[in-house]
């Protein structure tokens, strides 16, 4: 008996794109016109961010740009704005438009690392949970278990706490987007881990790996070269919801105080500097960010759930 090959290195990039071309993936996009939609704002929203250096009219982060004197400035479409500033000032004379692009960038590198994060140690547990079992399997689940049991907010609350409080709060800022990387991405593994350890079970008794095992490879090899690649659908599917979420969490932590510093504004860190003011009328600072937020968070959870539907064609009724 024969193993396919799992890796595509001797395909050549013409057949690659002829097989993406006539891809049920492609075929159920141009039938969805909220998934084109949803992608078309998500790749604006990402070129927008990535772009932000370029966009801006000035950089949040350099403290002799800061006008004071135009702090909390409206709106172009209100009465005592400022034509420079599109979408007027926050409380600290920053351009809200430019500190809006900056925020998104840094809260989509904590979206990205931490889900990169979970994965790496979701995918790890749940192939060598599912695929050892016994001692392993037990021991890696009720890990699991334990930090399934605590939400993903109360987690990194304690553990943001403990951070701050150990290596004050001059180093936490300075290393705000990593510690926040390892924050969310230690909360959330477990949803890889138990999705992974699901999807081995049903492939570990296939033919292919016993397969495997009678031509003599290793377990390492096994799992990452042969089982890995026919689990790869739902992973995919959870990385786009924990995208959504790990952002969300970035900016709860940061209206608690426990994320980014408002001299390196997120777009969670935005929301919580403008809340003061919205008594005093100066709603914009904070809720047009929060309204970029939910649109991020929007297109991302649609666009997961089309995923979802076509990864698995028993539930897609498009």
């Amino acid at each position: 008996m024969t193993i396919a090959p799992t890796s595509s290195s001797t395909t050549s990039p013409s057949s690659r794109w002829a097989r993406f071309r006539s891809s049920y993936l492609l075929y159920s996009f141009k039938r969805d016109w909220i998934a084109q939609v949803c992608f078309a704002v998500f790749v604006l929203l990402v070129a927008a961010a990535i772009l932000a250096p370029w966009l801006a009219s000035m950089n949040p982060y350099d403290l002799a740009q800061i006008r004071i004197l135009d702090s909390e400035l409206p709106p172009f479409w209100i009465d005592g704005s400022d034509p420079q500033y599109l979408l007027g000032t926050d409380a600290q004379g920053r351009d809200l438009l430019s500190t809006i692009l900056y925020g998104a960038r840094v809260s989509l590198i904590i979206g990205f690392g931490a889900v990169m994060l979970q994965a790496l140690l979701g995918v790890t547990f749940g192939l060598l949970a599912g695929y050892l079992g016994g001692r392993v399997d037990a021991f890696l689940m009720r890990m699991a278990d334990i930090q399934l049991s605590f939400s993903t907010l109360m987690v990194a609350i304690i553990v943001g706490a403990v951070i701050k409080a150990t290596f004050g709060g001059a180093v936490y800022s300075e290393y705000a987007v990593f510690i926040l990387v390892l924050i969310i991405g230690l909360a959330e593994w477990p949803q890889y881990a138990r999705t992974v350890r699901a999807s081995v079970l049903a492939e570990r008794s296939k033919e292919y790996v016993d397969a495997a095992r009678v031509m003599g490879f290793r377990a390492k090899r096994i799992m990452f070269r042969h089982i890995l690649p026919n689990t790869l659908s739902p992973i995919f599917v959870i990385s786009t919801v924990q995208i959504a979420n790990a952002i969300i969490s970035e900016a709860a932590l940061s209206f608690l105080g426990l994320g980014m510093p408002e001299t390196q504004p997120s777009l969670g860190s935005l929301i919580k500097s403008g809340f003061d003011y919205l008594q005093s009328g100066s709603w914009w600072i904070t809720l047009i960010p929060g309204a970029v937020l939910i649109v991020l968070v929007l297109v991302i959870n649609l666009l997961g759930d089309w995923l979802r539907d076509v990864m698995n064609p028993r539930l897609y009724k498009g």
